[in-house]
């Protein structure tokens, strides 16, 4: 079946998020050509979408607003199709009330060892909405020639008349339990150092300028490295090759990339719902009193030589 009104609501609030979200975007967009895609999500996310040829508007939902944002959504232009990966609010509900085709639990029943977003996929071309044939799993941000010639200057401008592969450290986490420990990114940074690495700087800016800056590192055969975190994804779905540093969430569930998995025996993790997790919303470990013990498992020797690898 074509739909010609498609209605994608992701309001799980992070970047990441969305990030995991891209490749069912694309796909429903590929699956029904001449369709109108709308999407509505959280700032800043929701820049990542502006200027891309699959997305026709964006709405953008102010936080405690969810609900409203999608009635306001409904009220615009009633959509033949409605999928979401957000639960709350009674959404779900909303979205069934509206007479669309819909597809409102993309979270059903998961094993432990299937990514999230292929989980997507699947469920969307069981539930006969995706053409498999147009199923890509890696997310992609599509970016303009001008963009990149944005993000390309922004680090050439850094690097000055530097060669050698850059790689960029993205030491913070928009969490507490999943940043990698300061002194850990000091060891890792003297490491690449000795090895002639030259490390940059992550500029300050809105998504698709940082999307465009890392799109230019991974043309120059770069790396980037960091937590389970949005601009880490934001660096891998710009094409960038990336070290990804897995603490609370396994990488089972959540991996890109080159990834290390910190304590893969922690009896408190659950893959499967991780909000649940003690450590999740404070980041107070039960295992240790000053820091995730899962993130500070994480040699700094052993990640040195991932971005070797993928330096290579």
């Amino acid at each position: 079946m074509r739909f010609g009104e498609i209605l994608f609501v992701d309001l799980l609030g992070g970047i990441g998020d969305l990030v995991i979200a891209l490749p069912a975007i694309h796909a429903l967009a590929a699956s029904h050509p001449g369709a109108r895609l709308r999407v509505v999500t959280h700032e800043p996310g929701a820049g990542l979408l502006r200027g891309d040829p699959a997305v026709g508007a964006v709405r953008v939902a102010a936080a405690g607003a969810e609900r409203e944002a999608v009635i306001a959504a409904l009220a615009e232009r009633p959509p033949d199709l409605a999928v979401t990966t957000t639960r709350y609010g009674g959404i779900p509900d909303l979205l069934r009330a509206s007479g669309a085709r819909c597809v409102t639990d993309l979270w059903r029943g998961p094993p432990p060892d299937e990514r999230v977003g292929a989980r997507y996929l699947r469920i969307l071309c069981a539930e006969g909405v995706l053409d498999p044939s147009t199923v890509d799993p890696v997310p992609q941000l599509r970016l303009a020639t001008g963009e990149r010639a944005d993000g390309a200057r922004v680090l050439a401008a850094r690097l000055g008349p530097v060669r050698r592969r850059p790689v960029v450290l993205i030491p913070d986490a928009g969490m507490a339990v999943k940043r990698w420990p300061g002194r850990r990114w000091k060891e890792l940074a003297a490491l690449l150092d000795g090895l002639g690495v030259p490390l940059v700087p992550m500029p300050h800016g809105d998504l698709r300028a940082l999307a465009a800056f890392f799109a230019e590192v991974g043309r120059r055969g770069g790396a980037v490295v960091g937590g389970d975190t949005g601009p880490l994804r934001v660096a891998a779905a710009s094409g960038a090759r990336t070290v990804a540093l897995f603490g609370p969430t396994l990488a089972s569930r959540y991996g890109f990339g080159a990834h290390l998995q910190g304590l893969p025996g922690c009896p408190h993790r659950r893959p499967t719902a991780i909000t649940a997790q003690v450590c999740w919303w404070h980041g107070d470990c039960p295992l240790s009193p000053t820091e995730p013990a899962c993130m500070a498992d994480i040699p700094a020797a052993a990640v040195a030589q991932a971005v070797v690898r993928s330096l290579a």
